[in-house]
């Protein structure tokens, strides 16, 4: 029974990492695009219910990645503004790959976003150096 439920606890974990980088990324993308971004944005962005984002944001403040604002707005901490950075990072790579052997860039796109969470930084990592190194002679 205690081993079910560390798996459990395991898997609640994964998904809650998973909804938080998600989430930085679009307040990063967002306020790239628009200057700007609100938890509305987010749930807008992502098609997630206004009570959904705001649950995943008070979490996120709580880990001190990111800070809401008396008026909504939403600002990237360093911490938070670095893991964003680097899902999204993983995000446009893994995606440029996938549309470079073919995959339509919809699919591309929408496998990306599973993949980036999933992905440890070994194995990104030398997926890029390999792709660095095959492309050097073009």
């Amino acid at each position: 029974m205690k081993r079910f439920i560390n798996s459990i606890l395991v898997v609640a974990a994964l998904f809650v990492m998973t909804g938080c980088e998600d989430y930085l990324e679009t307040i990063l993308i967002l306020r790239e695009k628009n200057g700007t971004c609100r938890s509305i944005d987010v749930a807008n962005h992502l098609g997630f219910s206004k009570p959904s984002v705001s649950i995943g944001m008070a979490k996120l403040e709580q880990s001190e990645c990111i800070v809401k604002q008396p008026d909504g707005e939403l600002h990237l901490t360093e911490k938070g503004l670095e893991i964003a950075k680097r899902t999204l990072e993983k995000h446009r790579f893994i995606t440029e790959l996938f549309i470079a052997i073919g995959i339509t860039p919809e699919t591309a796109e929408q496998d990306a976003c599973r993949i980036e969470h999933s992905l440890s930084e070994e194995s990104y990592e030398r997926l890029r150096e390999w792709h660095m190194k095959l492309t050097e002679g073009r």
